[in-house]
């Protein structure tokens, strides 16, 4: 079984997940273009079991979702069982709660994180916690990103966005090395310039420093690279399928 690699964030492909006939048409059609994983974010509802048999059908790894983090503190146990069924061992929420957006917040909810990944760590899971800009700005001279992973236990995790870093004003490489030993899948996306815009675009299409993005991320641990592009300007399966591409010409292989 693959234990590194790239991987489809499937929030990309939202809109083409709405009912259990979409989730099986594009998991197949990610599977053609060559991904052999996948984070499980943006789908539609369907059950569990349902959801298994698509992804073991086409042979796609689930490598991490994005759930709530009301779930993971009141309605664990089914959140595990379902994990379980998907065999993924990766869990994460995709931001802080809009309540804990202050410099005693970010502190307050790093002690909840790291209940929650002690109890996943028992479990045989990890919990991670994807960044948006936000984290970056500055509360008497510390960003809410480094409040809360200095008050956190290290086995609460970053699962990092590259685009979301750089658009936050810190840089990707700096925060990769930062989190050494506490990734173990990050999310790539570019940031590109139109018309004096900031925008999101494929992997290699914008302006981000991949090579040596991508060194750090090696040095640091990386398991899995989760393609993602909240918004594309061309057809999502295309801007996947364009990021696959150039990822592998920088030599990023699954294993």
């Amino acid at each position: 079984m693959l234990t590194t690699g790239v991987a489809a964030q499937l929030y990309t492909l939202r809109e083409f997940l709405t009912t259990p006939q979409d989730i099986a048409t594009t998991l197949k059609r990610v599977k053609a273009m060559g991904y052999n994983a996948v984070q499980l974010s943006g789908v539609g509802p369907i059950a569990p079991q349902a959801l298994a048999d698509i992804l073991h059908g086409e042979g796609l790894l689930a490598i991490i979702t994005h759930v709530s983090f009301d779930r993971l503190q009141n309605d664990l146990p089914a959140l595990l069982a379902e994990h379980a069924l998907w065999g993924c061992p990766n869990i994460a929420i995709g931001g802080l709660p809009g309540e804990y957006r202050s410099e005693q917040g970010y502190a307050d909810f790093a002690k909840l994180a790291s209940q929650v990944a002690l109890r996943l760590k028992d479990a045989g899971y990890t919990f991670s916690y994807h960044n948006h800009s936000f984290e970056f700005e500055k509360y008497n001279g510390k960003t809410g990103w480094d409040i809360l992973f200095a008050n956190a236990v290290p086995e609460v995790l970053s699962e990092l966005d590259t685009y979301w870093v750089q658009h936050g004003g810190a840089n990707p490489v700096t925060r990769i090395r930062q989190m050494s030993g506490r990734i173990t899948v990050i999310h790539l996306k570019d940031m590109g310039n139109v018309d004096g815009q900031q925008v999101m675009a494929e992997v290699g299409e914008g302006n981000l420093e991949w090579p040596q993005i991508l060194a750090a991320s090696r040095d640091a641990g990386v398991k899995w690279y989760a393609v993602e592009q909240d918004v594309c300007r061309r057809d999502p399966f295309e801007s996947l399928a364009i990021s696959l591409r150039n990822l592998r010409a920088l030599g990023v292989e699954d294993r």
